[in-house]
């Protein structure tokens, strides 16, 4: 059974004629018997009961009608439904976002898309950097945004944002006096840390191995403020990107920056050879 048998049913139903069905199909009246009784055939079933002047329906050609019926009737609406997407009357998003970039950058430019397409909606994820990439590798979610380097084999990037990582103390601390310090000579302080699944956790740990030691811990956190305020009571020092240190109005901390230059770039990512919707194509091209 294919959709032109059931179209030619549906014409012969609605004119309760061949020869009129015949003719607003354009096609021959012998061309139009032999689809129909194609049907009934495949069926094993009589649709149609031909007299000279009609051509009445069977019970079992009603029941065909309704249900051929609906079956266009769902796809019209499947054929709006994706003229609606294409033209971004409606959709979705599955976004991933790391809760320290999330409040950075992300509040005005929501505000912005939701305003120039507000029947797209989008649901936001906080998770750390690192385990955002490995939801956009499974599929949980068609769009994050990572920490770069990812692997540009698995996954398209588009870059967002160049930054710097800075050093975070308190005013009297004995490197205060210094507008930037070594990496190196950091051995001995005690670090206010992310937690493993932030891809800054990773990021700094290899750094610090690179110069030679590893960090001592004191505290670990997931929010940038919280670790702000640590410093702010001198508990340790932490190293947060220059765009969060941009925020800080604690006055007992003092941002220094680092030699040699910890870069923190962030890219929005999709997974390759993964199907990404319009909703999201259009969230990027807007972003960027």
């Amino acid at each position: 059974m294919d959709l032109r048998q059931l179209a030619y049913f549906l014409e012969v139903a609605k004119f309760k004629s061949l020869t009129k069905a015949a003719e607003s199909l354009h096609i021959s009246q012998p061309a139009l018997s032999k689809m129909l009784k194609s049907l009934e055939d495949e069926l094993d079933m009589k649709l149609i009961l031909r007299t000279n002047k009609t051509s009445d329906l069977t019970d079992g050609g009603r029941i065909v009608m309704q249900y051929a019926q609906k079956i266009f009737s769902q796809i019209e609406e499947m054929e709006t439904t994706l003229n609606d997407l294409k033209s971004l009357k409606r959709g979705s998003i599955r976004i991933g976002l790391p809760p320290i970039i999330g409040s950075l950058y992300f509040p005005s430019v929501m505000a912005e898309f939701h305003k120039k397409y507000p029947n797209i909606s989008i649901t936001i994820t906080e998770y750390g950097a690192a385990k955002v990439v490995k939801s956009v590798e499974e599929g949980e979610f068609e769009l994050g945004v990572a920490v770069l380097p990812v692997n540009e084999e698995d996954f398209h990037i588009y870059p967002i944002v160049e930054d710097e990582m800075k050093l975070l103390i308190h005013h009297e601390h004995p490197l205060a006096s210094q507008s930037s310090v070594q990496l190196k000579d950091l051995r001995n302080e005690e670090f206010i840390f992310y937690h493993e699944d932030f891809a800054l956790h990773d990021i700094m740990w290899k750094k610090f191995i690179e110069v030679g030691f590893e960090p001592k811990i004191l505290f670990k956190s997931s929010q940038w403020d919280f670790m702000v305020e640590m410093v702010g009571a001198n508990l340790g020092v932490t190293i947060l990107p220059e765009s969060i240190c941009n925020r800080v109005e604690n006055k007992y901390v003092k941002v220094l920056s680092i030699k040699p230059v910890i870069p923190w770039n962030l890219a929005v990512i999709s997974r390759k050879n993964k199907y990404l919707s319009y909703a999201a194509r259009t969230f990027i091209d807007f972003f960027l």
